[in-house]
């Protein structure tokens, strides 16, 4: 009988990266409805201008975790399944540098993966000592790149033999025609706040006013829900008033929006490049960058580790960070050379990141669990 999976995370319809992740894991990990989320809710997340705080398909149980003591029934509810796989970020679990998080991972009686979304190069002792308590009390954990397996091991007091490298999966966006357009599509998605380095992107954007016909530039995705619920729409007004102040108002269009599946794989197919103009020196995964590189679409993209990590192979072009002349040569660039789009197939390994991959190499993971099979440290092939 195949296994079953218990899940452990933020969940849709809360609107960000990791319970998109999560809800494709669990999707392609599903054997007939024998999978279950027990999902993550904050009080800020529902009170972030989103109806968030209803139920969702495959979840079972919502931590609330403004609640105290609230891992108490979620770990009963995992441990109704043969394998659990927990979900690690920062910020998304109570306690001081998220450590309620230990309790839990202590009370499972079936085996646990925990899945790392961050792994910073310089913790504060608190959150190293955190992470390294996750990592002894999970029977395997995963990063999503080399790079943050090597932080891992090098920086962090963590059996190697317990790590495994899976990468990120990329979904399939389909063979559907490209929109026609008049003139060239920069875009850039997701949830949008400080660190985007959105305001690089524009000030590229108004280097590249001799082009013709210009490019347009689509900032697509709604403000991050904790950013709004603290701060409002500066950053975004702040980045209106910025496009405005260089002329290039009309150059740039925002969807003020959190995509679909079928809505975001229309504006993917669309744009002529992704640009990916982050601030962040420490992001070892990005799902936005998996998803352009999966469809083929070139990407402009600053020197974040994950990027310089899967950007070796050639589906794009680094830059440093928040160097807009730069940015405006490397699109100028990826605009008249066609070539560069490549895609997955363009990559060592690429149709192993493909969903479908990717959750089968959590399930052999999950099989060695099952059965005790001494782990060994495991790189992508």
């Amino acid at each position: 009988m195949p296994a079953t999976y218990g899940f452990l995370s933020t969940y849709p319809p809360t609107q960000c990266g990791l319970a998109t992740f999560n809800a494709a894991l669990a999707s392609h990990l599903s054997n007939g409805g024998s999978s279950g989320v027990v999902r993550l809710l904050s009080k800020d997340s529902v009170s972030g201008g989103i109806e968030l705080d209803r139920a969702a398909p495959r979840t079972v149980h919502t931590w609330h975790t403004d609640t105290p003591g609230g891992w108490r029934t979620a770990a009963e509810m995992l441990n109704r399944y043969d394998v659990v796989i927990i979900q690690h970020e920062y910020g998304i679990y109570p306690g001081d540098a998220g450590n309620e998080v230990l309790p839990l991972l202590r009370a499972l009686t079936v085996p646990s993966i925990v899945v790392l979304h961050t792994v910073l190069s310089s913790p504060d002792p608190l959150q190293r000592q955190v992470l390294e308590q996750i990592a002894e009390a999970a029977d395997a954990v995963v990063t999503m790149t080399d790079t943050a397996r090597r932080r891992l091991t090098d920086g962090y007091d963590v059996d190697p033999r317990k790590i495994s490298v899976i990468p990120h999966g990329a979904a399939s966006r389909g063979t559907g025609p490209r929109e026609d357009h008049d003139r060239p599509t920069l875009l850039t998605w997701g949830l949008l706040g400080p660190g985007k380095g959105i305001e690089w992107a524009i000030r590229a954007l108004a280097l590249l006013g001799d082009l013709d016909p210009a490019p347009v530039y689509t900032v697509a995705g709604r403000t991050h829900p904790k950013v709004l619920e603290q701060f409002g729409d500066v950053y975004r007004d702040s980045l209106k008033e910025l496009a405005a102040s260089l002329g290039v108002t009309g150059s740039v269009r925002w969807e003020d929006a959190y995509l679909e599946e079928d809505e975001l794989s229309r504006l993917i197919r669309s744009a002529d490049v992704v640009v990916l103009p982050y601030d962040s020196t420490e992001q070892v995964t990005s799902g936005v960058l998996i998803e352009a590189v999966g469809a083929g679409i070139p990407v402009v993209a600053t020197e974040f580790p994950h990027a310089v990590e899967l950007l070796a192979d050639g589906p794009g072009l680094l830059v440093p960070h928040q160097d807009p002349e730069a940015m405006a040569s490397a699109i100028r660039h990826a605009l008249a050379e066609p070539s560069l789009s490549v895609g997955l197939t363009g990559l060592t390994g690429g149709p192993t990141l493909r969903w479908p991959a990717v959750a089968a190499r959590y399930q052999s993971l999950a099989a060695r669990l099952l059965t005790r099979t001494p782990l060994a440290a495991s790189v992508p092939a």
